[in-house]
């Protein structure tokens, strides 16, 4: 660690000086300022895409196919964490930077152009690619150029890199569809991350100069299993769309056995039993944003439904639990800050808090005679909880990992999440498809996502490694 610390900060700024200035210190500023402003253009067109997505489909036709419009992105962000994380390992993350940044422009500029629904759905699934390279970059290039004490630090920005869109995003997409048009959105945010380039590029040319364990090709076996794994999970979600029984069947049964067999070559050996350390880490990245996502999406749905509030006032609910996640995030850093070695414990704390919340705001929204208010103030307590856990997490995960494996567990971290909300928010989906927009179908929703937190808080306790708990027991 010492070796890669004095790597990761030599030249004119020493290890001291950066610990002074923390991650604006002159050596990291470009690298910091970068990567969070290519952070938040992915969120912005997240959340701005998100709001604007109903008037693309109806205008292009493509009001049948809806979900792609999402899934398409979700899809191929997968194949583009693996892809980008096995190159980071091989190269380091210089080349990563600049491809996830220039698919990520053209997918924006392609979507912004898009003559039909088609074209739309494949102008989101490149844009999904650059997606998952541009967030496998930002994990690993925090773990190989950011001195161990100043990680958690970065990692809490990281969060609070998606506040300001989750505030602004849709608001600021309705306004340019109403003013001018949708196709001003992608317009708009495609060049952020080319124009970022002069920024992230030194940092990531820097470390990309060490030395590099791996070798082979690019397009190795983990890639092609991310491709299985994507096509998989595309057949269940589409499967849980057919109404013709045995094709449902038929597609639910493929896609699930290619999905599971894609994972397993995919993720970290040992995922699949959360062995201790990082493969724990994935894991609890996958029942966090399980969790999380997946209730939140249904949040508005419900306050809507069952409350019939306007979707203005729902929104308000997400506002609360995105500025809650960051408060969260930057408590746990000072918390890292004094006591490093209580990741492990912070994380189980924060998967309760994010339970409580979570709770409160599924009665809230499930049950009509509950007033709705408290499913803000539970979300906000959830956002907390989350900010914690998953500040905490991370870092846990990416400080047990070797530096020559960095790429390939950001990547699997960020598959992880990708995944877990898509799987989430599709079975939930297809509760409320099953159900209608009934107390039931949100009972069945927050009940299953309060489950899984439930599993996370036992998953919490083996992201400590054996040796460090034989290390504590020696103390």
């Amino acid at each position: 660690m010492q070796q890669d610390e004095s790597r990761s900060t030599a030249g004119a700024t020493t290890p001291s000086e950066v610990e002074a200035g923390g991650v604006f210190s002159p050596r990291l500023r470009g690298s910091t300022i970068g990567i969070l402003v290519s952070v938040g253009a992915v969120a912005f067109e997240s959340l701005g895409v998100a709001t604007v997505l109903p008037t693309v489909a109806e205008e292009l036709g493509g009001l049948r196919g809806y979900g792609w419009g999402l899934s398409a992105l979700m899809l191929a962000s997968i194949v583009g964490t693996v892809v980008a994380g096995s190159d980071i390992d091989r190269r380091g993350p210089a080349r990563a930077v600049v491809v996830g940044s220039l698919v990520f422009a053209l997918g924006c500029l392609l979507a912004g152009l898009a003559p039909g629904w088609g074209v739309f759905v494949a102008a989101r699934a490149l844009q999904g690619f650059g997606v998952g390279a541009i967030m496998a970059y930002a994990y690993s290039l925090v773990g190989l150029a950011y001195p161990p004490r100043l990680q958690a630090v970065m990692f809490a920005f990281l969060s609070s890199a998606w506040t300001i869109p989750s505030l602004l995003g849709p608001v600021f997409a309705g306004v340019l569809t109403t003013v001018l048009d949708w196709r001003v959105v992608f317009w708009t945010i495609a060049p952020i991350t080319i124009l970022l380039l002069p920024l992230v590029l030194p940092g990531a040319r820097r470390v990309s100069a060490g030395p590099r364990v791996r070798s082979g090709r690019l397009f190795s076996a983990p890639v092609w299993f991310s491709v299985l794994l994507a096509a998989g999970t595309g057949a269940v979600l589409f499967g849980l769309e057919v109404d013709a029984l045995p094709l449902m069947l038929a597609l639910l049964i493929v896609g699930l056995v290619a999905a599971v067999v894609g994972l397993r070559r995919t993720l970290p050996v040992g995922s699949f039993r959360a062995r201790r350390g990082a493969p724990a880490g994935v894991v609890v990245r996958f029942i966090l944003c399980g969790v999380y996502f997946g209730s939140e999406a249904f949040l508005p749905l419900g306050l809507t439904s069952i409350h019939g509030l306007d979707v203005t006032i729902a929104g308000l609910g997400l506002a609360a639990g995105a500025l809650a996640w960051t408060a969260g995030s930057f408590v746990q850093a000072r918390i890292d800050a004094a006591r490093p070695g209580q990741r492990a414990r912070s994380t189980r704390v924060g998967m309760l808090v994010l339970l409580g919340g979570q709770l409160l705001m599924g009665a809230a929204v499930a049950l009509p005679a509950v007033w709705p208010g408290w499913a803000v103030v539970g979300w906000g307590i959830a956002g907390i909880g989350m900010g914690i856990a998953f500040n905490a997490s991370t870092a846990a995960t990416m400080s047990a990992t070797p530096t020559s494996a960095a790429g390939s567990i950001s990547a699997s971290l960020q598959l992880a999440q990708t995944l877990a909300t898509a799987v989430i928010a599709g079975l939930g989906g297809a509760a409320v498809a099953r159900l209608g927009a009934t107390t039931p179908a949100f009972l069945a929703v927050f009940g299953s996502t309060a489950a899984l937190a439930l599993v996370g808080v036992w998953v919490a306790g083996r992201l400590r490694s054996q040796a460090a708990e034989a290390g504590d027991r020696r103390r």
